[in-house]
């Protein structure tokens, strides 16, 4: 078993400056992680968890990526059992069963979906072989536990009490299965924070700009570059990992090597509507022409995607087109019975995806590939990750790791993630027991005190103890009351943030659940941070221009057809230069 972390999980700037500090002075670091997405925070905590002396860090914010704007799932990919997968969804399985039970209960959640099958017979037949396939794997990966209820079939009729809003001639009757979903920036700040307290160096908005080398040519650390400080520095370490997803390449080629692995950007794009728009108890699990659609429940509205389409354009910033969301309302109306519209839009979101091709360069004895990830040693001293996805970063990491620190090593001293809680999750279940008393105490109701609990689960005595010492934090933020003001604190003290958008997209997550994107609780919000933060009056009048400057070109590249356009759109409001390869 993992030993209690040691240190205080808690990211903040001094924290983040204490770090650099840290990275910069002191001896070289064992492993120094190059990016800040799931799959680099997945292994900052495993080297961290495994008593080495490891620093990480991120251009921008955490999971401020492809991490934070995934479909929110935790799932085992049932449409791979359709190309025969089978070792790949069991481990999928196995994963989402460590993190519903053991690693994130807190975050984690099992999602009941509905599958609509159109042909009665033949279809269901082969549909209820592949789910009961899925289940019967995610049972051997849990060791036997039912760690999420079995498949279940309804006629055309039964399918319906379970979801109103579904059309008559979209299915002639129904198989409900489970996935799990999860709030991905969160899984990634909490994956982080969790690697803190295990020693772990953590720094934000600090971008590598080369690598160092030794006389022999061995990478031994990077020279970043810390935005906030507006500094160059260095960084010492006996061994690199990359984890930068669609920036792979570009980090690679920071070592002037040829080897190394090549990936490519998917761009993905969901659609938000209120939860009172659509009438269904489950998820709706759908294969389009081109990949599968997902309708996906949460507490207050509907997430709805998603496209695969290439993108070409400035990869910090991928924007949902037109067409874009024209496409997903056109998916989800081929089976809703109340068509959705354009105006039932609240929010949207755009991520990319990188997907894996074949490495460059031979890449040798250092390289490790699994079905869905490759780990592969792109000069002496570095290594680079790329593929998978975010179910499965656990087992990223640990591969990651083990081939960074090589056989003989890596056995002397294997990876415990496996058993290792994230921040929240160790006595989760005792403190949703307390949840009447602590409902009764503050003066909330079921529903907030479940919400803090989803989303913080056995830290809520953290946020508790701000609220004792500054009553106003236990009151909700006045235009966005689902959340209270303590949450804006706590994003501030405990989990990082140093910016208005840090807290709005990646925290508080208004940015794509409100149809003004957030903008209306600036000013609230922004008078919680800016003492936190030491911001004064101009400083804080800087960060809520930038995030409305942000919002209005998001949206004027929503009004555009082709990706060429929207970028070019957004980059005109917000007056930042393309890239030249777009």
């Amino acid at each position: 078993m993992a030993a209690t972390p040691m240190t205080s999980t808690a990211l903040s700037a001094t924290s983040r400056a204490d770090a650099l500090e840290a990275m910069t002075t002191g001896e070289p670091l064992d492993l120094l992680v190059v990016g800040g997405g799931v799959t680099g925070a997945g292994i900052v905590l495993d080297a961290a968890s495994r008593g080495l002396r490891v620093g990480i860090v991120e251009a921008e914010d955490w999971a401020s990526g492809t991490s934070q704007w995934s479909s929110k799932l935790v799932h085992g990919g049932l449409r791979y059992l359709y190309q025969l997968n089978f070792a790949l969804v069991a481990e999928a399985l196995k994963e989402r069963g460590l993190l519903l039970t053991t690693l994130a209960p807190h975050l984690v959640k099992a999602q009941p979906f509905l599958w609509p099958l159109k042909l009665p017979v033949v279809e269901r037949s082969y549909s209820a072989v592949g789910v009961g396939m899925y289940d019967a794997l995610a049972l051997v990966g849990a060791k036997g536990t039912k760690t999420v209820p079995l498949q279940k079939h309804y006629t055309r009729q039964g399918a319906q009490e379970l979801f109103p809003d579904i059309r008559d001639d979209a299915l002639t009757g129904a198989i409900r299965f489970y996935d799990a979903r999860v709030d991905d920036a969160r899984l990634v700040i909490d994956l982080v924070r969790t690697a803190a307290g295990y020693g772990a160096l953590a720094a934000t908005r600090t971008r590598v700009t080369s690598f160092v080398k030794d006389d022999t040519g061995r990478v031994v650390g990077a020279e970043v570059h810390d935005a906030e400080g507006d500094r160059d520095l260095t960084i010492r370490a006996h061994r690199v990992v990359a984890a930068a997803g669609v920036w792979t390449e570009d980090v690679e080629a920071m070592s002037g090597s040829d080897q190394g692995l090549k990936v490519l950007a998917s761009k993905g794009i969901h659609i938000v509507v209120p939860k009172e728009r659509i009438q269904g108890e489950t998820g709706l699990f759908l294969r389009t022409e081109k990949s599968v659609l997902f309708v996906i429940p949460w507490e207050r509205y509907w997430v709805i995607g998603t496209t695969d389409t290439p993108w070409e354009q400035d990869l910090r910033n991928p924007v949902a087109t037109a067409e874009d969301i024209d496409y997903v309302l056109e998916q989800a109306n081929s089976v809703l019975a109340r068509p959705l519209t354009r105006d039932d839009i609240i929010g949207t979101y755009a991520g990319l995806r990188p997907l894996l091709q074949p490495h460059r360069g031979s890449g040798g004895s250092s390289t490790k590939v699994s079905r869905e990830h490759t780990v592969a040693e792109v000069a002496p001293g570095l290594w680079s990750i790329a593929g998978g996805k975010l179910t499965t970063y656990r087992v990223m990491a640990e591969d990651a790791v083990d081939v960074a620190l090589g056989e003989e090593a890596a056995e002397a001293n294997p990876s415990v993630t496996e058993h290792t809680p994230l921040v929240g999750a160790a006595g989760f279940d005792a403190y949703r027991h307390q949840a009447p008393r602590i409902a009764a105490a503050y003066g909330w109701s079921a529903e907030q005190v479940e919400h803090l609990l989803s989303r913080y689960g056995a830290e809520l005595p953290a946020l508790l103890a701000l609220v004792d010492a500054d009553a106003s934090l236990g009151e909700p933020l006045t235009t966005a009351p689902a959340y209270l003001r303590v949450e804006a604190a706590f994003a501030v003290t405990h989990e990082g943030a140093l910016h208005l958008e840090d807290i709005l997209m990646h925290r508080i997550r208004l940015h794509y659940e409100t149809r003004d994107r957030g903008v209306s609780a600036l000013e609230e919000i922004g008078s919680i941070a800016a003492p936190l933060l030491g911001w004064d009056e101009d400083d804080l009048a800087r960060e809520q221009a930038a995030y409305r400057t942000r919002v209005a070109g998001e949206a004027a590249a929503e009004q555009e057809r082709t990706d060429a356009a929207a970028s070019a759109a957004r980059a005109q409001v917000t007056g930042e230069a393309l890239p030249a390869s777009s």
